[in-house]
């Protein structure tokens, strides 16, 4: 059952461009408004600003318009797959004039939320998601959702998973990771990757590894431990694997129905738009990906 959202509550936002991979996302938008008792707005970007092409400015004109008709198409479409996902949900459809990155990031500076599908259709029309995804989840006012994967039961007990390390990331994502948990009634899966900190055979021969594995799951512990006193409700694994993050994270999303991840950690190459473990999850994923900023909201306004 739809819980009306409150007057002036912040949408959860979904981009729209008419393909399969859009569609989707509108599904998986539509179920997470209903739990944030939040309403859908539903956006297409429309990048055409000239009225006219120059030396035939009627084909011009009739072109616009053609291409404006097939965005409220597919306006239209996800309205239906939306209202059919969660029946009384509200939601709002708008074709805005602009590119897709400058629009949905202004959509993002008043969203709670904002989701994405993996590809677009391409073209004038089409939302480019493959760099728009990248450059929102690196840059958008609030956490960007990809949804990657099949269609999946949205009450599915699969537990959500969360990349931690020692990155002022992991504080924003550990908060959407336990919100996301508890507003499913599911486990919360952490997880800290560690990598030889040596490269020498000969100096790496005399290292203690047991010692070395049982500090990176002191400081695992020690990065839940507010998190698991606030979140009482949600039964946390904490997993230490000595493997590279994203390698981990994707082959843990085969059986997860979130993946959370923080924009960038601390291994990162400077000049990067998104972290390189950030992007290898979102580019391989089995199931959605949600990327949270550390200077975003972090859960819902209803806690």
């Amino acid at each position: 059952m739809t819980v009306q959202s409150a007057p002036g509550t912040r949408p959860v936002v979904v981009g729209v461009d008419g393909s399969d991979s859009a569609l989707a996302a509108v599904r998986w938008a539509a179920v997470e408004a209903d739990r944030r008792a939040a309403p859908l707005r539903l956006v297409t970007a429309f990048p055409w600003t000239r009225e006219t092409v120059v030396g035939n400015p009627v084909l011009g004109e009739r072109y616009r318009d053609e291409l404006m008709a097939r965005a409220e198409r597919h306006v239209a479409d996800a309205r239906v797959a939306a209202e059919r996902a969660v029946p009384a949900l509200p939601v709002s459809p708008a074709t805005v004039v602009g590119s897709p990155i400058g629009v949905l990031g202004a959509e993002a500076r008043d969203a709670q939320l904002l989701v994405l599908g993996t590809r677009g259709l391409g073209g004038l029309t089409g939302l480019l998601v493959g760099s728009v995804a990248v450059g929102l989840a690196a840059q958008a006012a609030c956490p960007v959702v990809v949804v990657r994967g099949e269609d999946r039961d949205p009450f599915s007990p699969e537990p959500v998973v969360v990349g931690v390390d020692g990155s002022p990331n992991s504080g924003a994502a550990l908060g959407f990771a336990f919100d996301a948990a508890a507003d499913r009634k599911v486990p919360l899966v952490a997880v800290h990757t560690w990598a030889d900190p040596v490269f020498d055979p000969q100096v790496g021969a005399l290292l203690d590894w047991a010692a070395v594995d049982e500090d990176q799951r002191a400081l695992l512990s020690q990065r839940l431990a507010g998190w698991t006193e606030k979140y009482p409700e949600v039964p946390v694994t904490q997993l230490v694997v000595h493997d590279g993050a994203g390698r981990t994270l994707v082959e843990l999303s085969k059986n997860a129905q979130l993946v959370v991840v923080g924009s960038r950690g601390r291994g990162n190459f400077t000049g990067l738009v998104l972290g390189s473990v950030s992007h290898a999850v979102l580019h391989g994923s089995r199931c959605p990906v949600a990327v949270v900023r550390p200077d975003t909201a972090t859960t819902p306004a209803s806690r």
